[in-house]
């Protein structure tokens, strides 16, 4: 064989460790501070986030509603990587979110409730609140009814410009095939464009209290009279032909979206002092209902939505993918056998609609350019696109638009985990201190490095020279384990919780179990005569197919103790199950070669330096006497 090269293998994955730990994506300041791994919140503390679930009717949230919140919520967790938080609830109505470090940014969506609806667009008017509530600032020209008011770069025309291509993938022959849907700004963002002008009354943010406004409520703060001439509303109010129609509505440009979000949606598209501030207010769940009609903004438009008739319950799978044709990354739908029907059914209603139907009368307000009607995809209370439909489509389709490889991933994984069942908003979120802190990190560090010494003194006791192959392997396997941790912890979120060093502990075990069978079977085949060049590679076969196997065993121990825990117990199942997995790579890239280096030394021939001892004593007194 060829020691040399198994060895440059070795630095070679080495170097390539720490250059992947050392400039990772975020990896920032000094040379220490890239090496730092990532530590768990038992050990540095965290950040803690509460959901408080709305209250619906007075009634509280069932146990196994906020279970299942609980389990979709520790999933979406989980996919931000191994991080081992702590989700639990908290008294009726709180889940609690626990993770290592500074993670305001991940914790902020992880509530969201991800109902996903697909609604035909089928009504479109200006959000103008501002020219109702202050006729005399009007423009000469007010927009029709009907009509958008036009966002910042529409045309001159006042038609807004379509938020961004629409399906480029045309269908075939028989109207069958695939489809893209356009996609506007990020989901996590509000799509709809800042309106034309706020109202001169800010609507109030939702406070705790106004989880439990009722109807009744709006109506005595409104006022009777305004109340009456809003309900015989049909159609949005036109302020072209009369500017001051809008002030009777005044007293609904005060509401706050908590408010807004009790009137039914044709009031709150007919009322030209409702605007899009207000709608964009309301809380999550306000558009759940796939049963009625609903009202949202788009593109600083506010818009009609007919009913859900697919949900997301009717996606199979949800995945993000980088378009190889425009380079963009897009969120990739395959759906049910039901619903591939519905999804059918829904967008050849809209590619079949003639100029008469509501839908095509609506693309044309909202669009400069109409093919044929649009269908909304809205998430949650959120519009996030928009197109229109050019086939019917019956295969995989896809959410197209501003996405990055972060947005994409977090739409997909809460599409694929599933819809809350409870709508929550968020609560405080704090800081919080280690549960155990540096004292137990450094006393765990001690710990293995205790083990280790011991490890190694017993070595150089027993096997002398060969201890040296025991140390060095140790080290170099340690000081992998440390790269690896590093670049773990910064690619898919590894934190190391004491757990985690009791599994980098137990590791340690492991390793010196595979030199006692590599020793002990070179001891053998010098025991029968062979000489101990010759007992190298003879007890290096023998020993090798042991030392996969109980290595092997070691492994698939530590994956079955990691898919069916979780917690502190996952964490110690992955760092044993590493540990174990770069030992292995260690066995074959360097404790072969250095050994088969060794025996072509003088040293390993003598007994009492290579630590073979009386085995070696008795096969050279063997050699004498024949």
């Amino acid at each position: 064989m060829h020691p040399g090269r198994q060895l440059a293998v070795l630095g070679l994955v080495t170097i390539v460790l720490f250059l992947l730990a050392f400039f990772a994506a975020d990896a920032k300041g000094s040379f220490t501070q890239r090496l730092e791994p990532k530590l768990g919140l038992d050990l540095i503390g965290g950040t803690q986030a509460t959901y408080i679930a709305s209250v619906q009717g007075g009634q509280v949230p069932s146990k196994e509603s906020m279970e299942q919140a609980r389990g979709i919520i520790e999933q979406r967790v989980n996919a931000l990587g191994v991080s081992e938080a702590e989700v639990v609830i908290q008294g009726d109505r709180n889940i609690v979110v626990s993770l290592a470090g500074e993670a305001d940014d991940q914790l902020k969506d992880l509530a969201q409730a991800a109902q996903m609806r697909f609604r035909l667009l089928v009504g479109v008017t200006g959000d103008v609140a501002q020219t109702a509530l202050n006729p005399a600032s009007a423009a000469p020209s007010a927009p029709a009814s009907g009509a958008p008011s036009a966002p910042a770069g529409a045309p001159a025309s006042g038609a807004a410009s379509a938020p961004a291509a629409v399906p480029s993938a045309a269908p075939s022959a028989g109207g069958q095939g695939g489809g893209e849907m356009a996609k506007a700004p990020s989901p996590s963002t509000s799509p709809s464009a800042a309106p034309s002008a706020a109202p001169s009354a800010p609507a109030a943010a939702p406070g705790p209290g106004d989880e439990q406004v009722t109807k009744a409520d709006v109506q005595k703060k409104i006022g009777p009279a305004a109340w009456a001439a809003a309900e015989k509303l049909t159609a949005p109010v036109d302020l072209s032909a009369d500017p001051k129609a809008g002030l009777p509505f005044a007293g609904f440009g005060k509401l706050s979206g908590a408010e807004v979000s009790v009137l039914g949606p044709e009031m709150q598209f007919n009322v030209p002092t409702i605007s899009c501030t207000q709608l964009d207010a309301r809380p999550n769940g306000s558009m759940d209902d796939v049963n009625s009609q609903q009202t949202a903004c788009y593109m600083g438009a506010k818009i009609k939505l007919d009913k859900a008739p697919v949900v997301g319950d009717d996606i199979s799978k949800a995945s993000p993918q980088l378009d190889q044709q425009s380079g963009q990354w897009v969120v990739s739908l395959d759906f049910k056998s039901e619903g591939q029907t519905k999804w059918a059914n829904l967008t050849r209603q809209a590619f079949q609609a003639t100029s008469n139907d509501p839908c095509y009368q609506a693309a044309t307000a909202l669009y400069s350019t109409i093919e044929h009607c649009a269908v909304a995809v809205v998430l949650d209370k959120t519009v996030i696109s928009a197109p229109q439909i050019q086939g019917v489509l019956t295969s995989t389709s896809q959410i197209t638009g501003q996405f990055n490889a972060g947005s994409a991933k977090e739409l997909a994984d809460q599409l694929n985990f599933g819809a809350i069942p409870v709508t929550f908003s968020s609560g405080p979120a704090q800081t919080v201190s280690a549960t155990l802190g540096i004292a137990q990190l450094k006393a765990g560090l001690l710990a293995a490095a205790i083990g280790m010494a011991l490890v190694a003194v017993y070595a150089f006791f027993y096997y002398r020279l060969l201890g040296s192959v025991i140390f060095l392997s140790l080290a170099i396997s340690g000081l992998m384990t440390f790269l690896a941790l590093v670049f773990l912890g910064r690619a898919v979120g590894f934190t190391l919780t004491l757990a985690g060093i009791a599994g980098f502990i137990v590791s340690l075990g492991v390793a010196a179990d595979s030199f006692v069978i590599y020793f002990e079977r070179l001891k053998d085949e010098i025991h029968e005569g062979r000489s101990p060049r010759s007992a190298v590679p003879r007890a290096w076969v023998r020993a090798r197919r042991t030392i996969i196997s109980a290595n092997t065993i070691t492994i698939l121990a530590a994956v079955v103790l990691y898919v069916v825990s979780i917690g502190a117990v996952q964490g110690f199942a992955f760092a044993l199950g590493l540990a174990t997995v770069l030992d292995l790579l260690v066995v074959f890239l360097f404790r072969h070669p250095i050994m088969t280096m060794f025996a072509n030394t003088k040293a390993f021939l003598s007994p009492r330096v290579s630590g073979l001892g009386r085995v070696l004593r008795t096969a050279q007194t063997d050699v004498k006497e024949a």
